[in-house]
């Protein structure tokens, strides 16, 4: 864990074992408790022995989940009419497509679609990790807290947390609360461009307890584990404050945004030209985080979902 001062300006090397330390009597620890669900899914196209085709499920448009959006891998030849197979009783139409793999398709089906991906759907794991997903990723791909079903991917900082670990930043004074944001697009869709005002993130759902916000606003500092919880906490603060609420977010933040109730973040270190490096130049400074990751590349820290934390006081 390499541990990075805002009021000094430095940083050093740590181990997350040592994450209670930096803990202090008034902090709320945030923890983002969405689940992910199998959202993989392998079929072919049009006919029972036509191309190989992935789908990756982002999000349901209608209550019925029989509508979604998707990621289609290839996608150069799919167009709208197209029909993708996974079964004899289980289909997919597509009923539009986007500049970027990314489609609209309507499924056919005799069950629940969330009881079909329980039975036929994958992990889906970071595409770094170069092997096929087996059973025990739907457990070990899951933060020790998930619990609301809906995201396609982790929120990685919480992969360092256990039980154990929660309970010491209890014992060191900080109380918990829990927030949903699902993962989506949002959060790991590459910046395709170089003006960031015209930047428009892709919509994600989130979530805040009466009871969690009651916890919030009683801290005296928050404690962000994850970028998602940054921006669920500062989606609510532009939005009238740390109270009860659902809905859709596209909060973009990067550096100028002003920061309204995020005191500290537990983050693990992230890829170029994405929104949460973006998010986390904006919190810590671009200078200083650009030497951060500097001194990480040459402590050989790992990157992205399964790799070491930086923690940002």
């Amino acid at each position: 864990m390499l541990v990075v001062s805002r009021e000094r300006q430095s940083f050093h090397d740590d181990c997350f074992a040592n994450f209670h330390s930096y803990v202090r009597a008034g902090d709320c620890l945030v923890l983002n408790n969405t689940r992910v669900f199998p959202a993989r899914l392998r079929g072919r196209r049009n006919t029972e022995s036509g191309a190989v085709i992935e789908v990756f499920l982002l999000r349901a448009r209608d209550a019925g989940e029989s509508v979604w959006d998707v990621l289609v891998k290839p996608s150069k030849r799919l167009r709208a009419g197209d029909r993708l197979i996974f079964n004899e009783s289980f289909r997919a139409d597509v009923l539009s497509r986007g500049d970027f793999g990314e489609h609209v398709v309507r499924f056919l089906a005799e069950e629940p679609i969330r009881d079909l991906l329980e039975r036929l759907g994958e992990t889906p794991l970071p595409p770094y990790i170069r092997r096929p997903p087996v059973p025990g990723d739907r457990e070990r791909y899951q933060t020790v807290f998930a619990k609301k079903e809906g995201s396609i991917a982790a929120p990685t900082a919480g992969l360092h947390f256990t039980q154990e670990t929660i309970e010491q930043c209890r014992g060191a004074g900080a109380t918990i609360a829990y927030v949903t944001l699902h993962v989506g697009l949002g959060t790991f869709a590459p910046l395709r461009q170089a003006d960031l005002t015209q930047i428009r993130l892709h919509e994600e759902y989130f979530e805040i307890t009466e009871e969690n916000a009651r916890i919030l606003k009683q801290a005296q500092r928050l404690l962000c584990v994850g970028t998602t919880g940054v921006r669920t906490i500062e989606t609510a603060l532009l939005r009238g404050g740390l109270r009860g609420m659902s809905g859709e977010t596209n909060l973009f933040i990067y550096p100028g945004f002003r920061f309204r109730g995020t005191g500290a973040l537990l983050t693990n270190f992230h890829l170029p030209q994405s929104s949460l490096l973006m998010l986390v130049c904006a919190f810590a400074g671009t200078e200083l985080t650009l030497a951060a990751y500097r001194q990480a590349v040459t402590e050989r820290y790992r990157f992205f979902s399964y790799g070491d934390c930086m923690l940002i006081v």
